[in-house]
């Protein structure tokens, strides 16, 4: 391993000081080094989100990229590999220098505005539609998936007036352990009220 290599683990090892912030996962004379860093970013909600980013540093690393994975409790699996991929590109820039603090610091001043771009499939669709270029040209089409059902005759009820009210046509289904509600209508009536969720 590279001696600016080496300087930037111990580096990384002192600023990442914490519990459990910081461990090396591996080290070898052919595969270079692994190791994690447990950090926290401000998300979409302006809550912490905690991230796991697991770094691999090649034997010719810096003058190569970095292996990057992204882990959290608190994101899709597509919303990762987004951020995997931002932290890729970012790291395009750094190449021939020790980037692995740079990389993290900039990711937890971007995660959010990383997780609001339309890629990551978190809230695209009212993305697009906020802009008003979409016509609404004909019926839309929504699935909606529920956790659980507490009172299926009243929870059955609530739906059937919900979607007559909004001129929705729908159908309720039950498979297996997944419960699902289709509607179909105008795509200016198609949301969920929070007070459903809670029936």
């Amino acid at each position: 391993m590279a001696e600016p290599a080496r300087e930037e683990l111990s580096a990384l090892a002192a600023i990442f000081c914490g519990p459990d912030e910081w461990k090396v996962l591996s080290r070898s004379e052919t595969d270079g080094t692994v190791f994690r860093i447990l950090t926290k970013a401000e998300g979409l909600m302006g809550a912490d989100v905690p991230l796991e980013l697991v770094f691999h540093l090649p034997l010719n690393y810096p003058s190569c990229l970095p292996g990057i994975s992204v882990h959290s409790e608190h994101l899709t699996r597509a919303q990762s590999v987004t951020v995997k991929e931002k932290l890729l590109k970012q790291a395009e820039n750094l190449l021939s220098e020790p980037m692995v603090h740079e990389l993290v610091l900039w990711i937890q001043q971007n995660l959010r505005h990383v997780l609001n771009q339309p890629d990551t499939g978190s809230g695209s669709a009212k993305c697009t539609f906020a802009t008003g270029t979409i016509v609404d040209d004909g019926p839309w089409l929504t699935l909606v998936h529920l956790d659980h059902m507490r009172a299926k005759t009243k929870y059955v009820k609530t739906v059937e007036t919900w979607a007559s009210d909004l001129k929705l046509t729908g159908r309720l289904m039950f498979m297996g352990k997944m419960i699902l509600i289709l509607l179909q209508g105008d795509r200016s009536n198609i949301k969920v009220p929070k007070s459903l969720m809670s029936t």
